[in-house]
Parts: C-alpha cells; structure tokens; sequence
C-alpha cells in the first residue's frame, strides 16, 4: 500500500481515542509533560517570598512541637512556689496557674493542636473528593440527592453543632478529629463537584468512554486527578481551620480535657489571669496559634497562584 493510500485510510476511533489518553492531552488538546509542569509550579511556589515564609513557619511549628520536647523538660513542677512565675531562669516563658512549664506546655499542647488541623484536612479532603467527584461525574438524580444532602448539612449551624457534640460526649482527640472533619468534608464536596461537572465533558475523558473505560476508572484517573489542585489548596486552608475551631471549643471550655494540653486550652485558662498582669499565660499560645493558622493560609494562597495558569511561565 502507498502512502497516499495510508493517508487516505480511515482512522481507527478507538486507536486515536488510545492515543489521546496516552499522551495526556487536556481538554485544550495540547499534550503536557508532567514532570515540566511540577518544576514549573514548584519554580512559582518558590518565587512567593511570602509562600516560603509560610511554610519555613509550618516546618518550625513541627519540630518545635514534635521534637523539642525532647530537647526540653515538660515535666509539671510541683511546689505552689513555683506557680504563675514570671519567665526566668529556667523557665524561659514562665510557668502557669497549675505549675506547668509554659514553654514546655506550648510544644506538648501543639502536637494535639496539629494533629487535629492534618488529621482533619486529610479525613476531610479525602471523603469530600470522594462524594463531590461520584456526584458531579454521575449528574443527574444521583448528584441532586448527594447535593441537597450536602445542603442540609450546611444549614446546620456548624458552631452550634460542634458545640452541642462536645458537651453531649467526653472529648477525646479522636473524637474532636472525627466531629470537626464531619462538618469540614462539605466544602472539598462542593468544590470538587463543581469540577467534575466541568472535566466530565472534556475530551479525554469521552476518548475513555469510548475505549469502554468505566464510572470508576474515570473518577479515579481523571476526574480527581485534573481537580488536584483545587483539592491541594482547599487541603491547606482545612488544616488552618481545623486549627481554629480547636481553639475555640478549646476557648469555650469545651476541647481536651486537663492534663491534656493544646494552644487553644492554654488561652483559655491564660484570660482568667488577663488582669493580673500575667502575659505569658496569654500571648505565646496566642501567637502560635495565629503564625500556624497564617502560615497555612499563606501557602494555599501560594499554590492556588502556582495552579493558576495565566501566572505560569511559559
């Protein structure tokens, strides 16, 4: 056969279909490399000063917590002479009502308080990808009734909620992680839906249809995937909220019970003593809270420029 003759052949829908997906052509029908769009992300990420401040905060919030008490004494002291000391020797930021280290307290109280804020953004980000992906791809009857669930939960007061759970059970840490991811999953559902409503209908996605690709394969390796960085920034901001939430119930008497500790807790118990003049009851798990929260919420901003394509070098 000629080449005229090849030329002249008619196309095999299901081999161009093959071909589409193998080399990872996006809706715009221009291939990508995976690898160059990583580096290109992660050259944006690096170019906002305040993007890498944020996550040189997070990695300093880690192994303060996580390894510095280890470095250093934690332990509570135990004489009523050694209570609501002002920072000294030996104690650099002072002791608090119950005797405790604060500076020990704050590393101890922080492993709870990050802990909740990634536990949270994981179980989060994890069911809410799952529901918001299934009801944007299936449409229809499926995504009414999965969306006006979502919406019922939403018209709950989430506040009031969490602190109706609270007093009602004896709050443990897995407890807190499980009730606050239970009102954090809708946000990752609706924004993930919302994107899968736009991808369902891109070509790649009908060139699998056509290669007899299912409903499973496609939300697994098409549908999230091309969502990831929706999902990666609404991740971070979870985590920070996650944080915050903590403090309040915390703040409102309602978080981890004594001798647990976490940042929250300690600013609760530190506004008792507001007017006597103890300010390090008060400012260091003030400040760690809102340098976390701050830190996270800076690098999600970060990533969603690093996604954003009109900022992207070409």
């Amino acid at each position: 056969m000629s080449e005229l003759d090849d030329l002249r052949a008619p196309i095999d829908p299901q081999q161009e279909a093959e071909a589409l997906v193998d080399k990872g052509v996006p809706a715009g029908g221009e291939a990508f490399e995976t690898g160059s769009q990583f580096k290109l992300i992660l050259q944006t990420f690096l170019e906002n000063k305040l993007a890498v401040v944020g996550l040189g905060l997070v990695l300093a919030a880690v192994i303060f917590c996580f390894l510095g008490p280890h470095f250093y004494h934690t332990n509570q002291v135990t004489t009523t002479y050694n209570i609501n000391l002002p920072p000294g020797k030996g104690h650099p930021l002072g002791t608090d009502q119950n005797g405790y280290d604060v500076l020990g307290r704050l590393m101890v109280g922080g492993q709870s308080s990050l802990e909740i804020g990634f536990s949270v953004a994981i179980i989060a980000t994890l069911f809410g990808v799952a529901w918001g992906a299934v009801a944007g791809f299936l449409g229809g009857i499926v995504d009414t009734v999965m969306m006006r669930i979502v919406d019922a939960f939403l018209a709950i007061p989430t506040l009031l909620l969490l602190i109706y759970l609270a007093s009602v059970f004896h709050p443990t840490l897995k407890l807190l992680i499980i009730v606050i991811a239970g009102v954090s999953w809708l946000s990752p559902a609706r924004l993930v839906r919302g994107e899968a409503l736009s991808l369902r209908v891109r070509d790649y996605v009908k060139a699998v249809r056509v290669m007899g690709g299912g409903s499973r394969r496609i939300v697994a390796r098409h549908i999230v995937p091309n969502a990831i960085g929706t999902i990666v920034v609404n991740a971070t901001f979870q985590v920070a909220d996650a944080i915050l939430v903590m403090a309040v119930l915390s703040y409102l008497g309602l978080g981890l019970p004594p001798p647990a500790a976490n940042w929250g807790g300690m600013l609760s118990d530190g506004v008792n003593y507001v007017y006597a003049g103890y300010w390090w009851l008060i400012y260091p798990a003030g400040f760690a809270i809102i340098l976390t929260v701050v830190a996270f919420n800076l690098i999600g901003d970060a990533i969603r420029d690093s996604l954003e394509v009109r900022l992207q070098r070409r």
